[in-house]
């Protein structure tokens, strides 16, 4: 809520540097009838909406039965493939990042982690050893990382998540407790969990909007990248190989189904600028870059004749 007072006190002070018309940019807070009402409003020429794939199913319908134009930007469930040849330096840097950042709540934060049989075990150590050094608290603290989870719900959906994942078999190798409930008891804070799966169920299947990542092996390529795509979510990707073969691989029209995807990089962060956005439920639909302003723009196709001669192809005559 801040962030978007503070921009929209800029967008503001632009508008009148430049003269632009007063309103031009407006902010408006509510709850689910002030999405509503801009959903039906027929004035609004496009939709652009960011949420879950819940708000984007009841947004999708009621948008396209009155023709109007949408941009939708809705889950992800993004996954790392880590190969043989992978710097595991480089590796543990860009995961942990990825994962634990904003306590694993923005759309492009990693949530599995596909990696060989042959490392797979060496990586989790490490990666369950970073994470018992991640400073948790304050987000106004210097040095923190990781700050507290939205809400209750959020904290309720993060504890669940993690029960479901162990009923399936799954191992918790680091975190999955509440933190600093003494000394914030109106806050959530959670270490960052780290669950070792020896399959991909349905709970690693969906996404939940907190800092819990999944690991699952793998053999061959074709089998990292089968399991990769086998979710319903589509925006972000990565791979952490040497192996230019395989980075290509994943690159091609048989490899990462997702928007995004990247090589020896998390999938979050690295999308500034391009156009950002994924495929399947995650909506389609591309923000920033150009993609974002031919959205907007309404087009149009001119033809202008400067002549006196309006020939005609069917050889009419007008005498």
């Amino acid at each position: 809520m801040l962030t978007a007072l503070a921009c929209q006190a800029l967008l503001a002070e632009a508008a009148r540097r430049v003269g632009a018309p007063e309103g031009v940019s407006a902010l408006v807070f509510g709850g689910p009838e002030v999405g509503e009402a801009l959903v039906a409003d027929d004035r609004v020429a496009l939709v652009s909406a960011t949420g879950s794939t819940r708000m984007g199913r009841a947004v999708a319908p009621a948008v396209a039965g009155r023709f109007g134009r949408l941009l939708l930007e809705l889950g992800g469930n993004n996954a790392a493939i880590v190969a043989p040849s992978a710097d595991l330096d480089l590796t543990v840097r860009g995961i942990v990042f990825s994962a634990a950042g904003t306590a694993g709540q923005r759309c492009t934060t990693l949530r599995r982690v596909i990696a060989h049989s042959s490392i797979a075990d060496e990586l989790t150590g490490r990666l369950a050893a970073a994470y018992r050094t991640l400073p948790i608290g304050s987000p106004l603290a210097d040095g923190t990382l990781v700050g507290p989870l939205i809400d209750a719900a959020a904290y309720h959906g993060y504890d669940d998540a993690l029960g479901r994942a162990q009923a399936d078999g799954g191992k918790l190798v680091a975190g999955g407790r509440r933190v600093l409930a003494d000394e914030a008891p109106d806050a959530y804070y959670v270490e960052p969990a780290i669950v070792a799966m020896p399959a991909q169920t349905d709970v690693v299947r969906s996404e939940t909007f907190a800092p819990i990542l999944y690991v699952l092996g793998y053999d061959t390529l074709d089998e990292a990248i089968a399991l990769h795509n086998d979710v319903p979510q589509g925006l972000s990707s990565s791979i952490f190989t040497l192996d230019l073969r395989e980075a290509e691989r994943f690159l091609a029209p048989d490899g990462s189904d997702c928007g995004i995807a990247n090589v020896n990089i998390g999938p979050s962060g690295a999308e500034i600028g391009g156009a950002f956005g994924g495929e399947k439920e995650t909506g389609g639909g591309r923000e920033s870059g150009s993609d974002a302003w031919r959205s907007y723009m309404r087009r149009a196709t001119n033809t202008v004749n400067y002549s006196t001669e309006l020939p005609l192809a069917q050889g009419v005559s007008f005498g």
